[in-house]
């Protein structure tokens, strides 16, 4: 492997095992927020105890999340300066206001909602967690405004061999981060919805705290549903726009070689990446186009006509992403998002029902379905930046002119090994104290005492 190869798959990793975290965090702490909303509104303590269990497994992942988040910025000046200096006039503000507005809001409330039991008013530490909310979920919306512009520039001139910001507005109102961003969080509400129905199922299965674990589910459930279906709706508007912006990563991603009109859609496709063609393939006719368009027909280019796009454009080269990658992390995307839906919707009419506690064999399949949001996040953020290669920033600038000039195979592949090795251990770290806390179940309210996860 060269440089530019070891620098991705670095910044792969790292950014994998971040995004473990950040649905986790954004879903959950509107989740919280809600049930103290709950609390607060009734007057039941329940609710309370509710706020207090899963807040505390709340406040392991967000711990975890941030410190995995660190190292990433690290790496925009240490493995991709090129990068940095061509666009970071445009990426430094988004990345800047993020930490100064959005994480400092989210991190100074948080603090007051830890420490603010019992001791400050019902309605003022109430205020606290939705804020804290509000900021994590801001902070996402930044982090998607940067990585917008490398998905589809906007508000910017090029000067002097450097992208430079001409156009705020132009920045925040980019068309990609408007799809982005709401992707982004339904996936977050649905991860969150996943992870509490299945700590619930894993309870109910055995029958510890019944009442608290019936309640919190019948909640969870909901959450999940409207979660699963946000995503849905969003991601076929996000396909939409891909199609219109990005139509490379679309025709990757359903393996269409060749311009179609009406389009069909793949099913299952095995192909010749370096001949660009199907060995196998078994197709829906027109459905790639009603996705696209909302109608029966209607032309979707093909790989082969963008690449020749490409090339009459920028010059001689190969334009055309890691197809399989792109065309399988689509799938597991969708398929595990079909089948989360499944179960949300599931779970919904069983508690509507009064049945989902006594439903052991749904109950056996929400507590390992925690992994599917998981599988989903992951399969989705690889096909949406394999899918712009071989850009970094979408017609600007290749991943191949990004990486640091003095940058060596070692030192990548050193760090890359260490990385690996201290994130796994920290994944490992998350999974046990999530494990230990979530399988304890809720302690009894200790009013006087402020929430601790040691």
């Amino acid at each position: 492997m060269d440089a530019v190869a070891l620098a991705r798959w670095q910044f792969a990793a790292t950014s994998v095992y971040h995004y473990f975290f950040v649905p986790l965090t954004l879903g959950l702490s509107v989740l919280v927020a809600i049930m103290q909303t709950m609390y607060v509104r009734t007057g039941d303590d329940q609710y309370k105890r509710m706020t207090k269990f899963w807040g505390k497994l709340f406040l392991i992942n967000f711990a975890m999340g941030v410190v995995t988040g660190i190292v990433m910025e690290f790496q925009f000046g240490m493995n991709w300066s090129q990068y940095s200096r061509f666009v970071g006039d445009i990426f430094g503000a988004p990345l800047a206001i993020e930490a100064l507005l959005a994480f400092f809001l989210e991190a100074t409330f948080l603090g007051v909602w830890i420490f603010g039991w019992d001791t400050l008013p019902k309605k003022i530490h109430l205020a606290s967690i939705w804020l804290a909310a509000i900021g994590a979920n801001l902070s996402a919306l930044w982090i998607l405004i940067a990585n917008s512009f490398m998905q589809q520039p906007t508000g910017y001139v090029l000067r002097n061999g450097r992208a430079e910001m001409v156009d705020f507005g132009a920045l925040l109102t980019n068309p990609n981060v408007w799809v982005q961003f709401p992707h982004v969080i339904t996936a977050g509400v649905a991860t969150a919805g996943f992870f509490v129905l299945g700590v619930c199922a894993w309870h109910l299965l055995r029958g510890t705290h019944a009442d608290f674990f019936r309640k919190s589910a019948s909640i969870a459930a909901l959450y999940a549903a409207v979660g699963s279906l946000g995503v849905g709706a969003v991601g076929h508007l996000q396909a939409q726009h891909m199609i219109r912006n990005q139509p490379m990563k679309i025709a990757a991603a359903e393996a269409l070689w060749n311009t179609e009109n009406p389009a069909s859609f793949s099913l299952f496709t095995i192909a010749d990446e370096a001949e660009r063609r199907d060995v196998f393939s078994i197709r829906i006719p027109r459905a790639l186009s009603l996705l696209a368009y909302n109608r029966m027909d209607g032309e979707v280019r093909g790989v082969n006509q963008l690449q020749a796009e490409a090339e009459a454009k920028y010059g001689p080269g190969n334009y055309v992403p890691p197809v399989a990658v792109t065309y399988w992390s689509f799938r597991i995307m969708v398929g595990a998002g079909g089948l989360m839906l499944l179960l949300a919707l599931l779970s919904v009419l069983l508690v509507q029902m009064g049945r989902l506690h006594t439903t052991p064999l749904l109950l056996r399949v929400l507590a390992p379905a925690i992994a599917l949001p998981y599988i989903a996040n992951s399969a989705g953020w690889i096909m949406a930046e394999i899918g712009r290669q071989p850009w970094i920033v979408n017609g600007l600038m290749k991943t191949s002119d990004a990486v640091s000039p003095n940058v060596t195979v070692g030192m990548l592949a050193i760090t890359l090994v260490l990385f690996v090795v201290v994130y796994g251990v920290l994944m490992g770290a998350d999974i046990y104290l999530l494990r230990k806390y979530a399988t304890a179940g809720p302690a009894p309210d200790a009013p006087t005492q402020p929430m601790s996860v040691y």
